[in-house]
């Protein structure tokens, strides 16, 4: 039986060749996509929430307003996002994703997605929910630190000013 230390280094290890393959297998699709690697994922964040502000942008994924200006520019000019009037507040502008230009991303993760289902087949329900509330609250915890990360890159720019 091994010791919670162990397991504990074992999961770090895991956890460190999961973030790897995560972000090769993402970089490369983003590659095929003509697209930034957060460009790309910022892209992922609009189809799975729908229309956000580039304040709503700025607080999911970290980054600093000016840089979210930047990255719904290049999304805009490659037609994967449109700027629209909020419905709410015809001032607000919401950005969107252009759904007809993300039909060939389906290509792309098709086999990915058969994959994994395989992969998930081998787990109990019990076990899909104990790795579905580890992914959630790694994502929350993820987010917070890139949050923090962000702050300081901003205030040391700042002072080397």
């Amino acid at each position: 039986m091994r010791t919670r230390d162990e397991l504990l280094n074992e999961v770090a290890q895991a956890g460190r060749e999961h973030s790897d393959a995560t972000v090769l297998f993402h970089a490369t699709v983003a590659d095929l996509l003509d697209l930034h690697p957060t460009d790309y994922k910022a892209l992922g964040i609009l189809v799975r929430k729908g229309p956000l502000s580039a304040g709503e942008i700025a607080r999911e994924t970290g980054l600093a307003t000016a840089s979210v200006t930047n990255l719904i520019d290049r999304l805009e000019r490659k037609g994967f996002v449109q700027r629209r009037p909020d419905p709410g507040d015809r001032r607000r502008i919401r950005v969107e994703p252009v759904h007809e230009r993300l039909a060939g991303a389906d290509d792309i993760f098709a086999s990915s997605v058969r994959s994994l289902a395989e992969l998930l087949d081998r787990y109990s329900d019990e076990e899909l929910a104990v790795i579905a509330d580890f992914l959630a609250r790694n994502a929350a915890r993820l987010r917070d630190e890139t949050q923090k990360l962000e702050t300081k890159r901003l205030q040391t720019r700042r002072l080397t000013r």
